[in-house]
């Protein structure tokens, strides 16, 4: 198993009903995105969030939480969080709803831009 799929479940209810939802296997796991933007996943038995630069620090100083390091180097804006930072459906959702807000504030990708891809 390449992750987690019950974690995976309660992501994808978690993020049920939003306009603009979709996920997409990517790293050896899954990516959560809404409006084209990823927000979190769930690589192994680790959720991935983007939690952005500005959140960084802060995000690493929760319990359970270590940076993403993917490639062998940290990637700032994005953290690991372990099983145990988001056991309850508190915890999950505190988390999503967090990468949510970020992710609404970033700027809306160009259909130019988008289609160079």
């Amino acid at each position: 198993m390449a992750y987690d799929e019950k974690l995976a479940g309660r992501v994808r209810n978690l993020l049920a009903g939003r306009k603009g939802f979709d996920e997409k296997k990517m790293f050896g796991g899954l990516c959560f995105m809404l409006q084209g933007k990823m927000i979190c996943g769930v690589l192994k038995d680790d959720l991935v969030l983007r939690v952005g630069a500005e959140n960084h620090k802060k995000a690493l100083a929760r319990p359970h939480v270590r940076p993403m390091d993917f490639t062998g180097h940290p990637l700032k804006g994005f953290v690991f969080v372990g099983p145990a930072g988001c056991r309850t459906e508190k915890s999950l959702s505190s988390w999503i709803t967090g990468a949510v807000e970020y992710a609404s504030t970033l700027p809306k990708n160009s259909k130019r831009k988008a289609a160079r891809r």
